[in-house]
């Protein structure tokens, strides 16, 4: 039985694009965990990844543009190339250098590895629009799966940096990664099949910015959707829970390293395994597009209550307990679920109302707006934290889904509407 027409293309771009994203997962925790060990507060730790959102927010408003005019395959090389130099800029960080040098430097090599991130992203996504089969919700679950995967490895890459990190320490475990990506990036570049556009010289850069209300409005969803997440992901929930799991002792840090990776590997592979199955639950080959629009709403205003309610019961407690800490656990996990139904929709929702020609630019465009939403997840995180704890930190992140819900509201079914002029 031959291969649908763009499916080695497919199969090619997503295992690339898992290669990545194994690295990214366990570069982050890696980072996260040897830098607390340190000493760095919650803030300084979220200085540490400010320049890698920045970076994506301008890296996805450009790399569709780059995209357009010399190609996708051009833009996914370029990705793993990048995070390979940021892998090995790492490994050279000196143990002697001051605090601040630390910060600086991990902050700029952390930048580069953003940018990198961001131009594989862009790459396999809009990969997907063009090699898609038509057929009644074939692009919905081609894109739910190449999503859903995507964060069921970098779910294992967050258990990699947290083992790797307690078994053969921070620089070689850097090492490792770059020489294995590089390895990937080779056989890739060597097999890749036709079937990804080529780029087109009269591409403009202005045409970045799209006039079609629903990706703008969509965009902003996405943006206080993954605010809401990185808020009490990237430094909250790791820090709480290693005040919780930790006796301060080597063997009892180990020990909370990997409790803390294997909670954010558990986490983000539900959250994968819900986006790759969000088509089968939501009924979409059976359904049309406007019906999955008010869908995105329904979801969104489902998944407040999840943040309100843990904030809550976190306010209630009076500091680290087994109690407090199986609740979060428990209910962070209904929340991923949950989060995972509306991060699906958005991804589909965005090809739908994308054309072919203006995929690469719509995509950059609307990741522009993810990245903006980790960025300002990152700040907050740290912030939040060390005013109020994880009562603020939850609490933020139920105030950010209750914007993204309102941004969903103002979806039209019809997709190609344009903003007013």
């Amino acid at each position: 039985m031959s291969r649908p027409e763009g499916l080695s293309a497919y199969i090619a771009v997503t295992a690339a694009y898992w290669a990545f994203m194994l690295t990214d997962g366990a570069l982050r925790m890696l980072v996260l965990l040897h830098f607390h060990t340190l000493g760095f507060s919650p803030v300084q730790l979220a200085y540490l990844f400010l320049l890698y959102e920045l970076a994506g927010i301008v890296t996805n408003l450009s790399a569709g543009w780059i995209a357009a005019r010399f190609g996708l395959t051009s833009t996914l090389y370029a990705g793993l190339t990048i995070q390979v130099a940021a892998l090995l800029a790492l490994a050279l960080l000196d143990p002697g250098w001051s605090l601040w040098a630390s910060v600086a430097y991990v902050m700029a090599v952390q930048g580069v590895s953003g940018v990198a991130k961001d131009l594989a992203k862009m790459s396999a996504k809009s990969a997907v629009k063009v090699l898609a089969p038509s057929g009644e919700g074939a692009l919905f679950r081609w894109v739910a799966v190449l999503t859903g995967s995507k964060n069921a490895v970098k779910g294992l890459g967050f258990l990699l940096g947290a083992g790797l990190l307690a078994l053969a320490g921070f620089v070689p475990a850097v090492l490792g990664m770059a020489v294995v990506l590089a390895a990937i990036l080779l056989a890739v570049a060597l097999h890749m099949p036709a079937g990804l556009p080529q780029g087109r010289k009269g591409a403009k850069f202005a045409e970045v910015f799209s006039k079609n209300r629903n990706i703008n409005w969509l965009s902003a969803a996405r943006l206080f959707l993954f605010g809401a997440r990185d808020v009490w992901f990237v430094v909250g929930i790791p820090i709480y829970f290693y005040a919780a799991l930790s006796d301060g002792t080597e063997e009892g840090n180990r020990a909370a390293f990997f409790m803390i990776g294997s909670f954010m590997a558990v986490w983000t592979i539900l959250y994968g395994g819900v986006q790759a199955w969000a088509p089968r639950l939501l009924r979409a080959a059976r359904r049309p597009e406007g019906e999955l629009v008010h869908e995105a709403r329904r979801w969104a205003a489902l998944l407040f209550a999840v943040p309100a309610v843990l904030s809550a019961t976190a306010l209630a407690s009076d500091g680290p307990a087994q109690w407090l800490t199986l609740t979060l656990v428990a209910g962070l996990l209904v929340f991923g679920a949950v989060f995972g139904v509306n991060s699906s929709l958005h991804s589909y929702l965005v090809l739908a109302f994308s054309t072919s020609e203006r995929v690469t630019m719509d995509v950059g465009f609307y990741y522009m707006a993810n990245a903006a939403g980790r960025l300002l997840g990152t700040l907050l995180s740290g912030l939040t934290f060390q005013v109020g704890g994880l009562p603020l930190c939850l609490g933020t992140a139920a105030l950010l889904v209750g914007l993204s819900w309102i941004s969903a509201g103002r979806l039209s079914p019809h997709a190609q509407e344009k903003c007013p002029v």
